[in-house]
């Protein structure tokens, strides 16, 4: 048992080693690197243009199909579903965007990449965070279009540009907080059919037992004191209020400190995480 532990411990004891060896990083580089490592991953996503398949069709198609089939039931009519429903759309697309950086991560870790960022005098969380930088433009591509199929089919939001602007700004914030929770499942987990599928188990409940395509007041009173405090029904809350009225509400506040909160619990995790499984 002996001559097994001391090896292990031997090698431990060289990682730390190695650890400790590494430079100081400051901010300014630490912000330079994380720019580096989104510039490769942009260029990645130039290379496979697929990735943008589901933030292309998915807002589109979403956004048809869920105003023809519920419009009548729940508003009585499509237009007037629209300014219930598009902010909706808004925020499942978006958090449903954010799951495929915990995926991407984990390929790259079983690709053996991250073990040659290990090697490199850099910031630990230089390789994490670039890629979440970059898929800011994929957040982007997806709030935008849908809105833009929003208004194809008559949604006029109250808000005017400025409000538009704001609920998109907020759900891409919101989008790339979630994206740190979904980077620490891609640490620990075993792959990345194991990141899709825990992710979903994650998201979906809280997308769909939301606010985002029925009135709170049409559930039953045991599910709708969970939609109440579900961060998802916040976040649809607030968006309606700026794209709609241009109102910042009180939901626009717990959604940002909800964000920070991920942020500062999630962020230190998945460094830490990754620090330890490459």
């Amino acid at each position: 048992m002996s001559t097994t532990i001391a090896p292990a411990r031997e090698t431990v004891r060289a990682a730390d080693r190695v650890e400790a060896a590494r430079p100081h990083v400051s901010m300014q580089e630490t912000f330079s690197q994380t720019l580096t490592m989104a510039w490769r991953a942009l260029r990645k996503m130039r290379r496979n243009p697929e990735q943008f398949f589901d933030v292309a069709l998915q807002p589109l198609l979403f956004t048809a199909m869920f105003a023809y089939i519920f419009g009548g039931a729940i508003a009585g009519d499509v237009e007037s579903y629209l300014p219930l429903m598009i902010p909706g759309i808004l925020a499942q697309t978006v958090l449903t965007t954010c799951m495929a950086t915990g995926t991407q991560l984990r390929e790259d870790m079983e690709k053996g990449v991250f073990d040659r960022f290990k090697s490199l005098p850099i910031a630990r969380v230089a390789p994490l965070a670039g890629p979440m930088v970059a898929d800011l433009l994929r957040y982007t591509i997806a709030a935008t279009l849908t809105f833009g199929m929003g208004l194809l089919m008559g949604y006029r939001p109250g808000g005017g540009a400025h409000g538009v602007l704001a609920a998109i700004l907020l759900a891409i914030f919101t989008g790339w907080s979630l994206a740190w929770v979904f980077t620490w499942v891609g640490t620990i987990a075993r792959s990345a059919q194991a990141v899709q599928g825990i992710s979903m188990m994650i998201l979906f409940p809280l997308t769909f037992l939301s606010n985002a395509f029925v009135p709170i007041e049409t559930l039953p009173d045991w599910l709708a004191g969970f939609v109440r405090i579900n961060p998802v029904s916040h976040l649809v809350t607030a968006a309606r209020d700026l794209a709609n009225s241009g109102l910042v509400s009180g939901a626009v506040a717990w959604t940002l400190v909800a964000c920070l909160v991920v942020i500062a619990i999630f962020a230190p995790l998945s460094v830490r995480s990754y620090k330890r499984h490459i």
